[in-house]
């Protein structure tokens, strides 16, 4: 198995389990106080590893820097974590990480004007029908194992809503990516984000002192440094590798993976329900997902 190969498995592996520790930590600090520990910690550590190149982001770039921040890292994670901490890390995963191609697609044509061709407009189609079929499921229609909690519906909003903030982000960075390094970037993005995060956290959950004790306690502190290293650092840099040396369409086929490591991780750990209707669902949001990475 050749070097890239090693990495595209850890990464898969990586991003299929960071749904995990979110939903664990959220039994013990608020989800969106949970994301912007993470920021606080990873945008530093971004910037130090960007060393002189961190202060390289040109004057005419800063207003957008600090938009896409908003879009991509503030109300991405706010969404997302709270979307995680209320449904299943399985279903989660799949909306968000089989998601991406799909609302990538929708953005490039509403920011850019990008044409979009047949074929994607069947995997526009394809990946909504997906969400709604698993929409439907937790709101309780009588499929399968979910719909029981009324919360899980409005988890998986949440999370398909902040996968769409997040590819309108990273949309609206593409003007920008060629004007600042890459490390660079990332650590203004996550930095200026905690910044958002800490705010928003402040301003509409319970943050109490015990919360920041728990951030260095167990499983907390195990979680939140899990998803830092893990998540951030080391997924991150090798998807940046692997987008190098294999392309967009190879190194986005993680989106096929890491979803079912999520499903199984959460069915093993967590005793989490996934039953046929919810393995339907994830078969439609795949396929959409091929399609739209389809060369």
């Amino acid at each position: 198995m050749s070097t890239n190969a090693l990495f595209f498995a850890a990464m898969c592996l990586v991003w299929g389990l960071t749904f995990l520790p979110v939903k664990i930590a959220a039994e013990h600090v608020p989800p969106i106080f949970f994301a912007a520990a993470r920021f606080v910690i990873a945008g530093p550590l971004l910037l130090a590893w960007a060393g002189r190149d961190a202060l390289r982001v040109p004057a005419a770039a800063r207003w957008r820097l600090l938009g896409t921040a908003m879009l991509v890292n503030t109300a991405c994670y706010a969404l997302v974590f709270w979307g995680t901490a209320h449904a299943p890390t399985g279903l989660a995963a799949i909306v968000n990480l089989s998601s991406i191609p799909i609302w990538s697609l929708l953005a490039s044509r509403l920011v850019e004007g990008t044409a979009i061709t047949g074929r994607q407009i069947a995997a526009v189609a394809l990946g909504l029908l997906g969400l709604c079929f698993l929409f439907w499921t937790r709101a309780g229609g009588g499929l399968g194992v979910g719909g029981r909690d009324p919360l899980e519906l409005w988890g998986l909003a949440s999370v398909a809503l902040g996968t769409l903030s997040y590819c309108t982000g990273a949309v609206l960075t593409r003007a920008i990516a060629p004007a600042i390094p890459t490390l660079t970037l990332a650590g203004w993005q996550s930095t200026i984000g905690a910044i958002g995060l800490v705010a928003l956290s402040l301003m509409i959950e319970p943050v109490t002192p015990g919360h920041l004790a728990a951030l260095v306690s167990w499983p907390t502190g195990q979680a939140l440094a899990f998803i830092v290293a893990a998540g951030s650092l080391v997924g991150y840099t090798v998807y940046l590798r692997l987008l190098r040396d294999w392309g967009a369409f190879r190194a986005g086929l993680y989106a096929f993976v890491s979803p079912v490591i999520a499903v199984a991780a959460g069915v093993v750990v967590l005793g989490e329900p996934f039953g046929w209707a919810e393995g339907f669902g994830a078969l439609l949001m795949f396929g959409a997902a091929a399609i739209a990475l389809r060369r």
